[in-house]
């Protein structure tokens, strides 16, 4: 045999059926996702502190609800955007929130902690957090919840704005 049909045998007989196993494998992982954006129905994001969760947001119903700098409460109609909410859902999937869990709170803590509450639908399932900002958990998990607010804080800002300037 020669070097040639050597590298040939073990091409055909080793590397071709890991590829198609990696493939069939990693195919149904992701056909079979819990949570998938064309199922995708409504996110809810609240914040505040304690158990007065003042600033509200909705998707489904557009209603936007925030405190302003002079303790104003401020009520409007915001409407997100597919991309955004498409953003937001890929956001979530990249920072692992489908894997969080349920309530990350801080028992320990007492007097005034901001706590938010992060909830993305689906039509056959619903992801619901609650994360207080005096969490104590591992670093990673602190860390991703963080970065998850921010965006949703971000876009939720940049809608608005968008939404005043085209007034």
């Amino acid at each position: 045999m020669t070097t040639q049909s050597k590298k040939i045998f073990l091409f055909a007989s080793i590397i071709v059926p890991f590829l198609l196993y990696c493939i069939y494998y990693y195919g149904m992982i992701l056909k079979n996702a819990p949570y998938k954006f064309s199922e995708f129905e409504s996110m809810q994001f609240e914040y505040g502190y304690g158990d007065t969760l003042l600033n509200k947001y909705d998707s489904k119903t557009g209603d936007y609800q925030y405190v302003n700098k002079r303790d104003s409460v401020i009520k409007m109609k915001l409407r997100l955007s597919k991309n955004e909410l498409l953003y937001l859902h890929r956001k979530a999937a990249d920072l692992g929130f489908w894997d969080f869990p349920a309530k990350e709170l801080n028992p320990s803590v007492k007097g005034r902690v901001p706590r938010f509450v992060t909830q993305f639908n689906y039509q056959h399932k619903s992801k619901k957090v609650v994360y207080d900002a005096s969490y104590d958990g591992p670093e990673k998990l602190v860390d991703a919840n963080q970065r998850l607010l921010k965006e949703i804080q971000k876009v939720l800002n940049e809608a608005e704005a968008r939404q005043r300037n085209n007034k």
